[in-house]
């Protein structure tokens, strides 16, 4: 069996209407490469049917997996399953309300392809109402200010890593957003990729001023004490 070269991996939470369109726009994207790779879809929890719809679809689409949670646990515990689970060497990241382009995929890899470790999505032109704009923005901000970063847009999902810069990295509740930072602090490199933006079509919106800039306060926090608290250390001789 050929050793896959990318795994693409996707948390679901409510999001039915858009997986038939989701895994085609994936599969374009990901077979013009040329190379193995595959689809993880991380259920987490879902009420509408999510799964159900996954497990249809899979009959079509074999490079397509399907992971499902007991109950709904949030978005990082499902970005952490996937990337667990993923077994490319290049794993790429993105929600699953096509507002992220799959296309633009292969814009990212060229980061890599440069020696980079990790390339993450800027969405300069956003697709989205005053309110989500305006409270993105904020979170961007407050998030640089505190944890002492430069990232554009961290609330941007399509990412892609080397697996080497992001399987062993423990993550907790709140840290999907962090996941540039995180990979820095272990030594790694990351460049930013500007990438379309598309209005939401199906589907509901999760997010809110809540859960994009008070919720993930304590998260921010917590990504500032580590950096402070981080071991430096240089090895000048050893015998």
């Amino acid at each position: 069996m050929a050793e896959i070269a990318y795994s693409v991996t996707i948390p679901v939470f409510n999001e039915k209407e858009n997986l038939e369109d989701l895994i085609g726009k994936v599969e374009f994207a990901l077979n013009q490469l040329g190379k193995p790779w595959e689809l993880i879809l991380v259920d987490d929890g879902s009420t509408d049917g999510s799964f159900a719809e996954i497990t249809a679809l899979k009959k079509r689409s074999p490079s397509l997996r399907g992971l499902r949670f007991s109950g709904n646990n949030g978005q990082t515990a499902a970005m952490a399953a996937g990337i667990k689970a993923a077994t490319g060497r290049v794993i790429i990241t993105l929600d699953a309300d096509l507002q992220n382009d799959p296309a633009d995929i292969p814009l990212l890899l060229t980061a890599l392809d440069e020696g980079y470790d990790a390339a993450v999505g800027w969405r300069k032109k956003r697709n989205d109402n005053f309110v989500r704009r305006a409270s993105s923005k904020l979170a961007n901000w407050v998030r640089n200010l505190i944890s002492d970063e430069n990232i554009k847009d961290t609330g941007c999902s399509l990412k892609a890593f080397r697996a080497s810069a992001i399987q062993n990295i423990e993550l907790f509740e709140g840290m999907h957003r962090f996941l540039p930072t995180l990979v820095k602090m272990n030594g790694g490199t990351v460049k930013e990729i500007e990438v379309s933006h598309h209005p939401r079509n199906k589907g509901e919106s999760k997010y809110n001023i809540w859960n994009r800039v008070f919720r993930s306060f304590l998260d921010l926090l917590a990504i500032r004490w580590m950096k402070w608290r981080k071991l430096r250390y240089q090895i000048d001789e050893q015998i």
